[in-house]
């Protein structure tokens, strides 16, 4: 389940859903009970969705600075 932080300082924008996906991470069976670290969970599927969540957080703040670097080079090009 998500967790909000309000007095936790900014650490980026995609930073609650990593520290989400860690926290999951680290509280998965795969970790805790089978002693694997969680990179290798993660690759098992552990924690899917927020991997999934933090992947489209990562891609739409690429996409973003991809556009605003495309306006500043070509202005005359509609994205």
């Amino acid at each position: 389940m998500p967790r909000y932080y309000e007095d936790k300082p900014e650490g980026g924008a995609c930073a609650g859903v990593k520290e989400d996906l860690g926290a999951c991470l680290l509280q998965s069976a795969c970790v805790l009970q089978e002693g694997k670290s969680p990179r290798q969970c993660l690759k098992e599927g552990n924690c899917r969705a927020l991997q999934y969540s933090f992947f489209e957080c990562k891609r739409s703040m690429s996409l973003q600075v991809f556009h605003q670097t495309c306006e500043k080079k070509f202005p005359f090009i509609q994205l």
